[in-house]
C-alpha cells in the first residue's frame, strides 16, 4: 500500500508539473524554431520553472519506487497521469476533449486496473 501510495504521489507531481508547464507556456506564447532563444526565455517564466522543478522531484520519488517495485507493475500506473491532465486540461485550458480522447483516456484507465490487479 505505501508503494502505490508513492506511485499515486509521484504521478500527482508529474501531472501537476504538466499542466504548471503548460499554464506558463499559455502565458508566454508559441515559441518559433527559427528563433530558439525564445525557448531560452521561456524558462524566465516562474511557471515554467516550477513545472520543472516538479518533474523533478516526481523523478526523484520515481527512483524510489524503483528501488521498491518491479518496473513492469510500477510503470503503467504511471499513465494514471494522462487521464489527470486530459480531465484537468479541459476544465483548466477549456481544451476540447471529444469522444475519441475520452474513449481512449478509458482504455488507459482499463489497462491500469488490470496491471494493478496482477
Amino acid at each position: 500500500m505505501k508503494n502505490l501510495i508513492m506511485i499515486l504521489f509521484c504521478v500527482s507531481l508529474g501531472s501537476i508539473g504538466q499542466l504548471t508547464l503548460k499554464h506558463g507556456m499559455n502565458s508566454f506564447g508559441p515559441i518559433r524554431m527559427q528563433n530558439l532563444s525564445s525557448l531560452v526565455n521561456a524558462f524566465t517564466n516562474p511557471y515554467v520553472l516550477a513545472g520543472f522543478i516538479l518533474y523533478g522531484l516526481s523523478a526523484l520519488v520515481w527512483m524510489i519506487v524503483l528501488s521498491r517495485v518491479e518496473v513492469s507493475w510500477a510503470y503503467p500506473m504511471v499513465s494514471i497521469s494522462y487521464v489527470v491532465v486530459v480531465v484537468a486540461s479541459r476544465f483548466l485550458f477549456q481544451e476540447d476533449v471529444d469522444f475519441n480522447r475520452i474513449l481512449g483516456t478509458l482504455v488507459i484507465c482499463v489497462g491500469v486496473f488490470l496491471v494493478s490487479r496482477s
